[in-house]
């Protein structure tokens, strides 16, 4: 089995403060990953020490086979959806122009000016994310669905070969959220892989097949049936609250 990612023995500390310990993690290439835990687990820092946005106090990270000259590799094959409320949505930029600048990696020359090849690649990615009409729409006037769905737009038109998204389905509508899980499975169908950070714990089983639970450290990782357990989500989250797994990697109900 060919991996997407590998982290051996990753640490990231805040000061005196350990956000990460020690993570060993392989996630398999072409799956649907879903990344989940408490509040304050590290998945976001997890998420930004493999973009190498926070340095690792220690370990390391290989991403699609390599792990030399990562930041090159990161810039043309790893496309990243963080937060909403980690973005500046009065940025003056239309729809078009974020779209465009998932080619930035692609675009050749000092002058950095996109190629007919990269318009049309930005405007094939907003028709498949249903945003063509609001191609020249400023991006503050979009209502909070739509602006994610530029943000996958662009991933769409940096043609990545890894996907991480950090919680992509928090506040959004449903039309959305069915426009975001069916293109992480078109995705899949193209041997890519996507990594999500996601709150939902009763659709895991649904929109994902591969699962990571963390509380500072990777308690459990695996197929999605092998998984889905009582036991893990006790283990991530200390108590069982109100929701009840099987080990068959289903749901009993909320």
């Amino acid at each position: 089995m060919k991996s997407a990612l590998e982290l051996t023995n990753v640490s990231v500390n805040y000061g005196t403060v350990s956000a990460l310990e020690g993570v060993n993690l392989t996630i398999p290439k072409g799956s649907r990953t879903a990344i989940v835990g408490p509040n304050g687990a590290g998945k976001s820092t997890l998420m930004k020490a493999i973009l190498g946005l926070e340095k690792p106090s220690s370990g390391h990270v290989s991403l699609l086979g390599k792990d030399e000259n990562l930041d090159s590799l990161i810039q043309k094959k790893v496309a990243y959806i963080p937060q909403s409320n980690q973005v500046n949505w009065q940025f003056p930029a239309t729809v078009f122009e974020i779209v465009l600048m998932g080619r930035f990696a692609h675009i050749e020359g000092w002058l950095k000016q996109p190629s007919k090849l990269d318009r049309e690649m930005a405007h094939a990615a907003l028709e498949k994310m249903n945003l063509q009409d609001l191609a020249h729409r400023q991006i503050d006037q979009l209502s909070g669905g739509q602006r994610q769905r530029v943000f996958i737009a662009r991933a769409l038109a940096q043609e990545a070969e890894l996907y991480l998204m950090d919680e992509p389905l928090a506040g959004i509508d449903r039309l959305t959220e069915t426009i975001i899980m069916d293109t992480l499975k078109n995705f899949q169908k193209e041997g890519k892989t996507s990594i999500v950070v996601h709150h939902d714990l009763t659709s895991l089983n649904t929109y994902f097949d591969y699962l990571v639970w963390v509380n500072r450290r990777v308690i459990a990782s695996g197929d999605m049936t092998t998984t889905l357990t009582t036991e893990h989500y006790q283990e991530a989250y200390g108590v069982v609250d109100r929701i009840f797994l099987t080990n068959e990697g289903g749901h009993d109900g909320v």
